[in-house]
């Protein structure tokens, strides 16, 4: 140290001075953590939704770039303020859009950290502990979701770039039997692949063969069952109808609308049978099988091929966190890796660059790290039966009300209800659009919200728990808002 003293003693630079003074980083994350607590407190008693409208956003926060620098801690406060009424309370227990987790606090607690250490984790050489954390996490996951030990893994930014890291090692493998290298000549000239599955697959797997190479048209939807499965008739008959192409089957463990899942004992043998791929969705719906009382559905998942699921929903670690796990340990490692000599390369243990999409990239692993210790085995089973309870009163309650509509019962943690327009004569587009309005309401409430979607040609209320925080008086207060909504528009209790 007295030697780098020594050479910085003529520039401008004074090192003995910069050592003297306080911590640069205490007084601007000690006020930051009085913020995130006070937003972390009021969850329960604040809005869900957002209050400021889009104007206000823009005014506030799209200011002119500063030309001289301005202190960190006015920095925090000033973007505290300025984005107030804009922060989603989807941390909290009353959010029910889409499929969105909140933060556990020991996962919270470790993604703080993980900014902190600031760590590439990229590969043992640059991180040591965030490559051992992911060996941990990796052996623990699979136990959990009941997947194949031997299994690859990646944790990625989320289900999305699950999906292209699965898929890119089943187009891999695929072209490798017709002794197509496609990672070195690409797909110009290959034979095509085709994906069949149930129509009632989510938007990511589509936006993953953009992403490959595959195109949209290359996935083929096959008309679900009344329970919104994949009929294995309908699987055979199609891999029947083109026996020689080379094909991917995706099957879904817990869809979008109504957490449908697949008969996965049933219908991935068919596919084997005819040298098919197969790639399980399971965003949510793998985290059913750390629950005694629900792993039922997911019988067989684990014959699959390859799967895919997030870890920022049913999982409740902070964003971004996703988890691919590939059966074909060397398809998946030869769609993803590269060397080169000025890369560090450690034979002794997993190199995470060579399973993942990107190089560059914070240490996911510190935060699943953290949420499976604080939960433990029986903490996830747990937190898996409390979402799909807390679903079903949620559905049910709300289904109960005047003017409302059980459209599907919650078999986990999705389900959806409708509302009739009460005046005379309304017709199914009024419906619709009452259906709307009815969940904006409660939106604009602040008590709760929720998402829409369009199931069989229906819009309908989608209720999705997945957060640890709701409880029966989250719950309650849901089902209230509601039927509030509801008499403000001529229906009464």
């Amino acid at each position: 140290m007295d030697f780098f003293i020594r050479w910085f003693s003529g520039a401008s630079i004074n090192l003995k001075e910069i050592m003297s003074k306080p911590s640069h980083f205490g007084p601007v994350l000690e006020n930051t953590l009085k913020y995130a607590l006070q937003h972390l407190d009021a969850l329960k008693t604040s809005p869900v939704a957002a209050s400021a409208s889009l104007q206000s956003l823009r005014e506030r926060l799209c200011k002119p770039l500063n030309t001289a620098g301005i202190p960190a801690e006015q920095v925090i406060d000033d973007l505290v303020a300025d984005t107030a009424g804009g922060i989603m309370g989807s941390a909290g227990g009353r959010f029910f859009g889409w499929v969105i987790g909140g933060a556990l606090p020991a996962a919270l607690a470790a993604d703080w950290l993980t900014s902190a250490w600031d760590q590439n984790a990229a590969s043992y050489s640059c991180g040591p502990a965030e490559a051992v954390v992911e060996e941990a996490c990796g052996t623990w996951l699979k136990d959990l979701l009941g997947l194949p030990a031997h299994a690859s893994f990646a944790l990625t930014s989320g289900c999305q770039m699950a999906h292209v890291t699965a898929l890119a090692a089943a187009r891999n493998a695929l072209l490798q039997r017709c002794g197509w290298h496609v990672e070195r000549k690409g797909l110009f000239g290959a034979p095509p692949i085709r994906i069949l599955s149930s129509d009632q697959f989510h938007g990511s797997v589509t936006r993953a063969t953009r992403l490959l190479g595959m195109g949209t048209e290359a996935v083929i939807g096959l008309p679900a069952s009344p329970t919104g499965q994949l009929e294995a008739e309908a699987l055979e008959q199609a891999l029947q109808q083109a026996p020689d192409a080379l094909t991917i089957v995706l099957l879904q463990a817990g869809d979008l609308n109504i957490g449908a899942y697949d008969r996965f004992s049933e219908l991935i043998p068919l596919a084997h049978r005819h040298g098919a791929w197969v790639h399980v969705d399971g965003a949510f719906g793998l985290w059913a099988h750390a629950s005694p009382r629900h792993q039922h559905v997911l019988k067989g998942v684990e014959l699959a091929d390859s799967w895919a699921t997030d870890g920022h929903k049913w999982l409740n670690v902070p964003y971004d966190s996703g988890f691919a796990f590939v059966a074909n340990v060397d398809a998946h490692r030869s769609a993803m890796s590269y060397e080169a000599s000025y890369i560090t390369h450690n034979d002794g243990v997993r190199e995470q660059k060579d399973w993942n999409p990107e190089w560059s990239r914070r240490g996911r692993g510190i935060a699943v790290y953290a949420a499976l210790r604080q939960l433990g085995r029986q903490g996830v089973a747990d937190l898996v039966d409390a979402c799909c309870e807390s679903a079903h009163e949620l559905v049910m309650g709300i289904s109960a009300l005047p003017g409302a509509q059980l459209i599907w019962e919650p078999a986990v943690n999705q389900g959806l209800v409708r509302f009739h327009d009460p005046r005379p004569g309304s017709t199914e587009n009024d419906h619709d659009r009452y259906t709307d309005a009815i969940a904006a309401a409660v939106a604009a409430s602040g008590e709760a919200f929720f998402s829409n979607t369009t199931w069989r040609g229906m819009r309908c209320m989608r209720v999705s728990v997945c957060n640890w925080q709701t409880d029966a008086q989250d719950v309650g207060r849901a089902v209230a808002a509601v039927a509030q909504a509801l008499e403000r528009t001529g229906w009464r209790r």
